[in-house]
């Protein structure tokens, strides 16, 4: 049986579902109906009312979709109507994703008023050429100038997203964009490798030939130089794909508060059409469309499309996922809290298949990836998943 433990303070994602635009590589729900935000708005306000709870809250954040697409007041809306009915923290991190490509200085002043303490900016690369191929709508030059306006305005915690490994992309346009994003001294970095998802445009132009991806090596390389670039240049990894600056001075903690939730089993709840709960080991999710969202509010029911509690199989493979996409690793401890079992010797086999390879860092108290094992972790994850392996759960 899987022992209890005291749950955090939940986070809360607002998804909001508009985009002038849907990118080449996107997978995530999105309308470029941007006539229907002020009723998605006023639909949102009520799923909030309607799943009202006393449970905690320590982080916010706004992603999509592109939020930066709202008026910032309809934002403000979101965020008052939370703070009155949910128990917000005072110094709780409000994140809001936004584009270059919709933002402006007098909105970025409006949603600091409104309490927003952290924007992640998704620049995504600063050569021309590469926002074109990925269906960007912004410039370098406009990233350059929002991530300079987020400045002017006051934000001291900035995060800028990138993608890598594009199609025809060279080792040294990695590095240029890598050299231009530390020299803005961002508080956060997210470097994620272009994959291909299905039923995307980037998928239906690989197949026609449009676009031919990068070969295993090609993109290890890429993999190895942001890596190696980011972590040597004041900035710490925490995440497969995410870094954070290092602060000393002052001690100030730059990571993703929200999205620690996520890989490490945290609570939240998730409003807004496809969005995801997690809470108590049950997850669910909402209705995928905005028709199928608001109809069901419109009925006056939770817009929950399903869910399903966590079986043991499931929460033993997710720990082992999630844990290992982390840099500290395994917490080898908690393991064998949760699942009366003791973890190097659970492992032994796996460990002495794989030690010549060199991917682990493993100690009494962590086991964790070397970089050489990040590339490789999904490999790694399945073999310690493997259900002949796990034990009897």
């Amino acid at each position: 049986m899987e022992k209890t433990i005291a749950s955090p303070a939940a986070g809360i994602y607002i998804h909001i579902p508009f985009c002038v635009k849907k990118c080449l590589y996107c997978d995530f729900y999105s309308e470029t109906a941007l006539s229907r935000r002020s009723e998605f708005v006023s639909h949102l306000i009520e799923e909030l009312s309607l799943r009202q709870s006393e449970y905690p809250v320590d982080t916010l954040y706004f992603g999509g979709g592109t939020p930066s697409v709202m008026d910032p007041d309809s934002i403000g809306t979101v965020v008052d109507t939370i703070r009155r009915l949910y128990r917000l923290s005072p110094d709780a991190e409000i994140t809001l994703e936004v584009n270059p490509g919709t933002l402006d200085r007098t909105a970025l002043d409006r949603y600091l008023a409104m309490g927003v303490n952290r924007l992640n900016i998704g620049v995504q690369s600063f050569n021309d050429k590469h926002l074109t191929l990925l269906g960007r709508v912004h410039t370098a030059d406009a990233a350059c100038r929002a991530i300079a306006d987020a400045r002017d305005a006051g934000f001291k915690n900035i995060g800028l997203d990138f993608i890598y490994a594009l199609p025809g992309q060279s080792v040294q346009a990695v590095l240029d964009d890598l050299q231009r994003a530390v020299a803005f001294s961002p508080e956060h970095l997210s470097c994620y490798m272009l994959t291909v998802e299905p039923g995307t445009p980037l998928e239906h132009g690989v197949k026609s030939g449009d676009f031919t991806p990068l070969d295993e090596e090609q993109t290890a390389d890429h993999f190895r130089l942001v890596s190696q670039f980011i972590n040597t240049n004041g900035y710490a990894q925490y995440e497969i794909s995410n870094f954070s600056r290092i602060s000393r001075a002052n001690g100030v903690d730059y990571r993703s508060k929200h999205n620690l939730k996520y890989w490490n089993h945290y609570p939240y709840r998730g409003f807004g059409p496809s969005a995801h709960s997690f809470i108590d080991n049950r997850r669910s999710w909402n209705h995928q469309t905005l028709d199928a969202y608001e109809s069901s509010i419109d009925g006056g029911l939770l817009p929950v499309a399903g869910e399903e509690v966590l079986t043991r199989e499931q929460q033993f493979t997710e720990f082992i996922y999630l844990g290992l996409r982390q840099t500290d690793g395994i917490d080898v401890q908690e393991f064998e809290r949760r699942f009366d079992v003791s973890f190097y010797q659970w492992f032994q086999p796996v460990f002495e298949q794989l030690r010549p390879k060199d991917l682990f860092r493993n100690s009494s108290e962590r086991c964790a990836l070397t970089l050489e094992g990040q590339l490789i972790m999904d490999g790694i994850c399945r073999i310690m998943v493997d259900r002949n392996l796990q034990p009897n759960l």
